[in-house]
């Protein structure tokens, strides 16, 4: 029978909230639930009903997950508190685990989220059991040894010399030792030889004496029967029995839980190279031509991804400008970028025509991607002297050319396929495009029209082009920022899931 699960989902989504509860009921539970968007409506959820397991989005409109967490703490209530986010940096998620948050999990990839629940309803039923005796442990021996032989937590019963006198069944899933054979042994056989003198590490050794009634918790390094080593969690409190002073200590195999915790911190690290190596290729500047005003700009996501634009130089004195997306997030995409940038920029130093340096381009690249990956791009020749754009499209999504009364003069539609899916593609141009003055052309990735405002709505090319006709008259770095303000003001805060990169030429 499917196990009954009560779930608070705290996302401004629909849908995801929708996707989340789907996948618990996928996994064997079968899931009551309730979706909240504020502040007060989880304080009213959590006064009012029961519940076994909060899910919460990063980043809502007028609350996030920092504050979600902040509340259910305020609560006392231990309740697993999980984050589902698009993406979110590395300072942020390292900073919401250290907070208390139990797991982070991305929703792009919700293969761990049934996994991730279960451990956490493990554990903090563990939590629960381990409450439950401390605070009964001073009513009777009795009660001490009917709830220590069925934790999970390994938990030891020692005298004032650290003297074995109890060990429950979980310490052979810990140490490897039947619970019988520590019984009579001292607490030092279970921590390795380095740390047996070490004062500060290890919290009883023969002779020492725990005074304080507070309940201790320190991390530590266990010694196994097999002479291997296990990382530990260790919670002790002394108590009274019998008119005698004894300890207890509660000891957990944290080992998987902390290398789990690495390879979130490996994964934040990851997307910081990638964010280094994808900003440090970006050109410093536009160029600066007679009759024309050129910018670009790439404004970062969260997670690392592979947007490009350049502007390069081509044979004949031509100005390449380049916008290009590789997909997919973090450090594989990033190095992709990279090596194609450095192709395109071969290829077009004795080039003049960008159907042949995407040719080019596309038979280096089709060596080295693999069939996940591809990528889409755009490469324009300004010939300034004679005010022409001659462009190939590679899968991209198309740029537009504005009139000087605002009205689309033209789409620049994709001309062939991206790049690396078929070596031997050949990509022509377009005619030349004779740039009158008062034209604007944008050109862009897919970051812009595809970012999702509340309701799971989509920017669009209509806002798209909205914006660019109300700013066509200033400058064209003044239009790139005017298009990245009108994104983030149209998503209302909500974490930014993808780059938002644009070129603007504006023709005097």
């Amino acid at each position: 029978m499917k196990k009954l699960l009560r779930v608070l989902v705290i996302e401004d989504s629909e849908f995801d909230a929708k996707m989340l509860i789907r996948l618990m009921n996928r996994g064997g539970y079968e899931t009551v639930h309730e979706r909240v968007q504020t502040a007060e409506a989880m304080g009213v959820a959590l006064s009012t009903k029961e519940w076994d397991l909060v899910l919460s989005d990063y980043n809502l409109p007028g609350f996030n997950a920092t504050l979600a967490l902040q509340l259910l703490q305020a609560t006392k209530l231990d309740i697993p508190f999980i984050i589902v986010s698009g993406g979110i940096g590395e300072d942020v998620a390292v900073a919401a685990m250290k907070s208390g948050a139990s797991d982070y999990l991305m929703k792009g990839n919700l293969a761990r989220l049934v996994p991730a629940v279960e451990r956490e309803l493990r554990d903090a039923a563990v939590r629960h059991a381990r409450r439950k005796a401390e605070n009964e442990v001073r009513e009777s021996e009795q009660r001490y040894r009917l709830l220590w032989e069925t934790a999970t937590d390994a938990i030891l019963l020692m005298d004032a010399r650290s003297t074995i006198l109890f060990a429950n069944p979980a310490v052979q899933s810990v140490f490897g030792y039947p619970s019988e054979e520590l019984v009579g042994a001292n607490f030092s056989r279970l921590l390795p030889e380095k740390l047996r003198s070490d004062a500060g590490t290890v919290f009883l050794r023969p002779g020492d004496m725990v005074t304080s009634a507070q309940r201790h918790i320190l991390e530590t390094r266990g010694l196994k029967r097999d002479g291997s080593e296990v990382l530990l969690e260790l919670a002790f409190n002394d108590v009274e029995l019998a008119g005698q002073r004894l300890y207890v200590a509660f000891i957990r195999d944290i080992t998987e839980r902390e290398r789990n915790r690495r390879k979130l911190l490996e994964h934040a690290e990851q997307f910081r190279v990638a964010r280094e190596i994808q900003q440090h290729l970006f050109p410093k500047a536009a160029p600066s031509l007679p009759g024309f005003d050129i910018a670009g700009a790439s404004f970062p996501a969260a997670a690392a991804g592979g947007d490009y634009f350049d502007f390069i130089p081509m044979a004949d004195n031509g100005i390449g400008l380049v916008v290009g997306d590789v997909t997919g997030h973090g450090i594989g995409p990033a190095l992709l970028m990279a090596e194609t940038r450095a192709y395109v920029r071969i290829a077009a130093l004795n080039r003049a025509d960008p159907g042949e340096v995407l040719t080019r381009t596309n038979t280096a690249l089709a060596e080295d991607i693999g069939s996940e990956r591809f990528v889409t791009l755009f490469l324009g020749r300004l010939d300034a002297a004679h005010r022409q754009l001659t462009y190939v499209s590679a899968g991209h999504p198309p740029g537009y050319l504005l009139a000087p009364d605002g009205t689309v003069r033209l789409e620049l539609r994709r001309t062939g396929v991206p790049l690396g899916m078929r070596p031997n593609t050949e990509y022509r141009s377009q005619p030349p495009l004779r740039l009158e003055p008062g034209e604007v052309a944008l050109l862009l990735t897919d970051g812009i029209e595809e970012a999702m405002g509340p309701g799971a709505e989509m920017f669009g090319t209509d806002r798209l082009l909205a914006v660019l006709r109300t700013h066509r008259h200033r400058t064209a770095a003044q239009i790139v920022d005017a298009l990245y303000q009108a994104v983030r003001q149209f998503c209302e805060g909500a974490e930014q899931e993808d780059d938002v990169t644009a070129i603007v030429l504006k023709a005097w």
